[in-house]
């Protein structure tokens, strides 16, 4: 027997076997058993989702002898006869490559003649939003006054490229992306009737990589099957297709967050070859700190982590704040930019691991505001002496003079009230801050302080 593709042979033939469009299911069922059919449907969502098959669907649940409510028999002349795609009464168009207003023509002329065999002769129309301007203008008073056993069904993965006035003649529907644990659940149900082991891990890692498209999870789930020999496993997968691992993702987030460049530059050194192409290596490190980012704000959904909460490395989210965490996967991101236009995309990858080995001593601008705010209060500054001391300091050098009473400058008022403490013996921070001997340094200030002074003159605090 001639072998058929996975997502060929799984094809939904029942509402039920729809799976994650429950809406789209349950409006067409009970439009169906109530008989308000419409003359023309139009079906949007992304790739591999199910658009053409709930299509197929419905065109049987019109069509079949022996319905069941609004479930086709599978068995009857028609609905086989849709299955296979032989009907005459249902005709299947693609859109990309009928895309003239003389195509559309002869589907003007052909509705004016009724079913074969069937009650309804169906159109589906995949991809229309291919079509040029011509044609949907043709097709216009056909969709919105066709003959009575006449359905029209549109497919289209780019819905604002259909004109509005194509929309407004059609009943619209809107297809998810399946979640990653209805795909999971399908591909364990392919594997138990192929007699294929598969590991939790490897069947998750191929439904995550589908994104939510089903279509690409079997076909997916096919090659790796091809090579398994029965027997599906993670570490296989990261062999033979060349993946980072989640492994080295850890330990490569480790040595960051302990600021190890080295480690992290010999590990980079090995996954690299190992035949992982540099792009796929800076797309899986970024989402490895995306889950981390999630996971400190408390998500712990593994759809969304890619894996459980518990695998993810407790020393790096021990050492990595929020804020450390953005920071890490903007400079991720900004360098999958910069590697296309890079004289060597190895050399953008390196700079960005030396970037997150330093992002535990990383100060964001919050951080330094606060700590500035933290002083002043200590000090007793307001916030017109720093911005006058700073004014001050852009002006040019002039002749000392005496400041007069109520006008100290920056350095005196320091001075001052850090000598005042230290006669009443309030202690705290001033204590440790004494004048320095040297008259000639800075401000005549202790260094801390005079650090503290620099800061303060040349941050524009907002």
């Amino acid at each position: 027997m001639a072998f058929e593709v996975t997502a060929t042979r799984r094809r939904p033939k029942t509402f039920d076997e729809l799976a994650g469009q429950e809406f789209v299911s349950a409006t067409l069922r009970k439009s169906i058993e109530a008989g308000k059919i419409a003359h023309a449907y139009l079906f949007s969502g992304p790739r591999g989702c199910g658009k053409t098959s709930a299509a197929r669907i419905l065109a049987r649940s019109l069509n079949c002898e022996n319905s069941r409510g609004a479930e086709p028999c599978g068995v009857c002349s028609n609905c086989t006869e849709i299955s296979r795609g032989t009907s005459l009464d249902v005709i299947e168009i693609d859109g990309a490559s009928n895309t003239s207003v003389n195509d559309v023509r002869q589907i003007k002329d052909e509705v004016l003649f009724p079913p074969n065999a069937s009650r309804y002769k169906v159109y589906i129309i995949d991809e229309v939003h291919m079509l040029s301007n011509s044609a949907f203008n043709a097709l216009l008073k056909t969709i919105e006054e066709p003959p009575p056993y006449i359905v029209f069904i549109f497919a289209t993965t780019e819905l604002h490229k259909v004109p509005a006035t194509i929309k407004s003649r059609c009943q619209q529907f809107a297809f998810k992306l399946i979640p990653i644990e209805t795909i999971k659940g399908l591909l364990a149900e392919t594997c138990g009737e192929l007699s294929i082991e598969a590991e939790d891990e490897a069947l998750f890692w191929i439904a995550r990589e589908s994104t939510g498209s089903l279509r690409d999870a079997y076909t997916l789930f096919d090659q790796v099957a091809s090579f398994s020999d029965g027997h599906i496993r993670a570490a296989l997968i990261r062999e033979k297709l060349g993946l980072v691992g989640f492994e080295n993702l850890n330990s490569i987030a480790e040595a960051c967050a302990e600021g190890d460049a080295g480690a992290a530059f010999t590990l980079l050194d090995q996954i690299i070859e190992n035949g992982v192409s540099i792009e796929q290596f800076i797309i899986d490190l970024a989402g490895f700190y995306r889950s981390l980012l999630l996971l400190k704000c408390g998500v712990t959904k593994e759809s969304l982590l890619g894996y459980s909460p518990e695998c993810f490395s407790q020393k790096a989210l021990a050492a990595l704040d929020q804020q450390r965490l953005e920071h890490g996967l903007e400079a991720l991101l900004e360098t999958y930019r910069s590697t296309r236009y890079s004289v060597s995309p190895r050399f953008e990858l390196e700079t960005a691991v030396s970037g997150l080995c330093a992002l535990p001593k990383w100060v964001s601008q919050d951080d330094l505001r606060s700590a500035i705010e933290g002083l002043r209060s200590v000090f007793g500054v307001k916030r017109g002496d720093v911005q006058a001391a700073g004014a001050k300091a852009a002006t040019p050098p002039v002749a000392r003079e005496p400041a007069p009473s109520g006008g100290m400058s920056f350095s005196d008022e320091f001075k001052r009230r850090i000598a005042a403490r230290e006669s009443s013996g309030s202690g705290g921070a001033a204590e440790r801050m004494r004048p320095d001997e040297d008259e000639n340094a800075t401000g005549i200030m202790a260094p801390e302080v005079r650090l503290v002074e620099k800061v303060f003159q040349a941050t524009v605090v907002k």
